[in-house]
């Protein structure tokens, strides 16, 4: 993986956190540059201006650093979802276009640094490690809640929909991670209009009928 240029200011910005802080932040750096499995931990207390002792006061291992940085990756999205619900209650439509516009605004810092839950989970190895089980459930509750999404838009199979979005969503941030798909955003967002179109329509409806 190539090396990702540190975000503007960031000496001056991290300088200002507490200790806990700035290993988490100087982790997210190296462990998107070069991979969770790479990184050691005295790399993440240098690149946080401290030492591995301290580092160990906050956290006992790297694998418990490892989950810790996932798990505030993951409500970060667990918020966009609530914000997206929030702004469109009960019109699952514009709640499921809202995700998808989501991330594709989001793609652009994927092409960057990639996403953390692929980069990471072929770099945790073992299928029982705790951090990879947060991913797993990370994912279980976004697909569950956007399978409520597809149902309250009056899918006719919702959980097939919300099956089908998941694969655009998350094969979208895997082509912008790879380059492989050009205006990967705006191809994101008009493949699920048309797949909730397809799912919605009275057509459809007539024909189960």
């Amino acid at each position: 993986m190539t090396s990702s240029p540190p975000r503007p200011g960031r000496d001056s910005r991290v300088a200002l956190l507490p200790p806990r802080e700035r290993i988490l932040d100087a982790a997210e750096e190296l462990f998107l540059r070069d991979g969770v499995r790479a990184v050691g931990v005295q790399a993440i207390a240098e690149r946080a201006k401290t030492t591995k002792m301290a580092l160990y006061r906050h956290f006992a291992t790297k694998d418990a650093l490892i989950e810790e940085w996932l798990r505030i990756v993951a409500a970060g999205y667990s918020t966009a979802f609530d914000r997206v619900e929030a702004e469109h209650p009960d019109d699952g439509r514009a709640q499921v276009l809202a995700v998808a516009r989501f991330i594709a605004e989001g793609l652009p810092d994927i092409v960057r640094r990639g996403c953390p839950f692929v980069n990471s989970i072929a770099g945790l190895g073992d299928p029982g490690h705790p951090a990879r089980r947060l991913i797993e459930n990370h994912k279980a509750d976004q697909r569950r809640r956007l399978t409520a999404m597809c149902e309250r838009a009056g899918a006719h199979a919702p959980d097939d929909l919300s099956a089908e979005i998941t694969f655009l969503l998350e094969g979208a941030q895997v082509s912008a991670q790879n380059g492989s798909v050009d205006r990967a955003g705006d191809r994101l967002v008009a493949a699920v209009t048309a797949a909730l179109d397809r799912a919605t329509s009275t057509i459809n409806d007539g024909a189960a009928r």
